[in-house]
């Protein structure tokens, strides 16, 4: 319903930006939450590549589609809809402010293509490689898809001879990595603002979310009631920081509601029981193919890295090889939906969110009462923070007052409505038990470790008694 409301404005605003530009050198590709996109001849290079094709087989939101069947959008889409925003962005910057902010024809293209790229780099299932894979298989080792991203714009301009200069490649490759809270070099600092615009380390208003957040609503048949429109619209830069104008209480809410949208992504989508139910077995499958296919081998360097996409399952499943028996054994028990069962789950009270360390197998094994058989190896525990991008702190920040000010403010939350979240982080634990013969066992461990640490029981809900009884 509102993501589709966004579609039709989202199609007026492209149409707006078409008529201030010439795209008669253009190749045009219809999308169904921008309406037409239009890619110049550079970024037509990077696109027609296998590199960058390769995006098409990463599914934006990886597992999610075995729960919500609409959510089968790649990567590739979501990759033209920042280009796109990207360069509506500074477009809008540059037609309000152009003169005094020094916006030139290489800010442009900068910005535009790192909005192309920013992406490039993610693994097979997205975050689920960087953020879980890799941990188990490397402990410590730091990895970014960032970082492989700029690799892979390096191998990218290498292998197809691209006929650009060294100085747009290294402005974007930084653009890439700003939101990783490196620093910015100091020849880039005088136009610090540029790197805010794909994916902002400072406050998380960037175009990145505008399209992930309308794209995600979507494909997984959610209504969507923020209008990013109304957001690019009163950017001003002041100070060298993208501001939004204060004056503008509706502003306000639709900035509040982006964060909101975010939130109810991330707790009814992203991190769905069942989605990360079916999450950690593929990651189990992963970790238990790597030594015989190599799978981490290939993350340093793009030339192969490149061959890694979603497929990675089916070939696994597909294989006849020996080695690969366990893992084929995992795909299989989730194509016949016997998943890893959900035991339960609570909210960390929020006096206790301060000192919170993560809950393990362990501690749930170590909870059991005398008597019981459980063992780590069994049971999976899975701690699930979700924010509003800035952890406990309010992300709404940099304001301006009106268009005639050059004052800029936070604005306080009490300032806004009372209406609006006082908290800004939940901490969720659940325990998953890998066979349905434990749920019993580890849902009584789970209460007994909930008394244990806080002296109350803080589930809602007691698990149900038929997932309790033995099958």
């Amino acid at each position: 319903m509102g993501a589709h409301i966004n579609g039709d404005v989202s199609l007026s605003s492209s149409h707006s930006l078409a008529c201030s530009q010439d795209f008669r050198f253009s190749k045009h590709i219809h999308d169904n939450v921008h309406g037409n996109i239009y890619l110049d001849p550079l970024f037509l290079k990077f696109v027609d590549t296998e590199q960058f094709q390769r995006l098409r087989d990463l599914k934006q939101l990886g597992l999610a589609h075995m729960v919500y069947p609409g959510a089968v959008h790649s990567r590739f889409e979501h990759s033209l809809g920042v280009y796109w925003l990207a360069g509506e962005a500074i477009h809008k910057l540059k037609n309000y402010q152009g003169f005094e902010l020094g916006i030139d024809r290489f800010d442009i293209k900068t910005v535009k293509l790192a909005g192309l790229l920013h992406d490039i780099g993610h693994g097979p299932y997205s975050h689920l490689f960087e953020r879980e894979f890799l941990p188990r298989v490397y402990g410590g080792y730091k990895w970014s898809h960032e970082q492989m991203s700029v690799k892979m714009v390096d191998h990218i301009v290498d292998e197809h001879h691209i006929d650009i200069d060294t100085e747009t490649i290294k402005r974007v490759e930084e653009m890439i990595v700003a939101s990783r809270g490196t620093a910015v070099p100091k020849s880039s600092r005088e136009k610090h603002f540029l790197y805010d615009i794909i994916a902002n380390g400072r406050n998380g208003i960037d175009v990145d979310k505008f399209d992930y957040i309308v794209r995600d609503c979507r494909a997984c048949g959610l209504g969507c009631n923020f209008e990013y429109q109304r957001i690019m619209q009163s950017m001003r830069v002041l100070g060298d920081e993208i501001c939004y104008r204060a004056k503008d209480f509706l502003l306000d809410l639709t900035l509040h509601k982006l964060f909101a949208t975010r939130a109810d992504l991330y707790r009814t989508v992203y991190t769905h029981a069942k989605v990360r139910a079916i999450d950690l077995m593929v990651v189990d499958a992963l970790v238990k193919a790597n030594d015989y296919l190599e799978i981490s081998s290939r993350i340093d360097d793009p030339s192969q890295y490149w061959k890694l996409d979603d497929t990675i399952i089916k070939t696994i499943e597909t294989a006849p090889d020996q080695e690969l028996r366990e893992s084929k054994d995992l795909i299989r028990r989730i194509r016949r939906r016997d998943l890893y069962q959900f035991c339960n789950e609570y909210i960390v009270p929020k006096d206790k969110l301060e000192n919170f360390k993560d809950v393990t197998a362990q501690d749930i094994v170590c909870s059991q009462k005398n008597g019981a058989m459980l063992r780590e190896e069994g049971v999976v525990v899975d701690n699930v923070k979700i924010d509003l991008t800035r952890g406990k702190h309010n992300p709404l920040e940099r304001f301006f007052k009106d268009y005639e000010s050059d004052e800029k403010f936070s604005i306080p939350d009490d300032r806004v409505s009372h209406l609006l979240p006082t908290s800004y982080q939940d901490m969720i634990v659940r325990v998953y038990s890998k066979k349905p013969e434990l749920v019993g066992a580890i849902s009584e461990a789970f209460e007994n470790f909930q008394f244990r640490t806080y002296g109350i029981k803080a589930q809602v809900h007691n698990t149900p008694e038929k997932k309790k009884m033995p099958r």
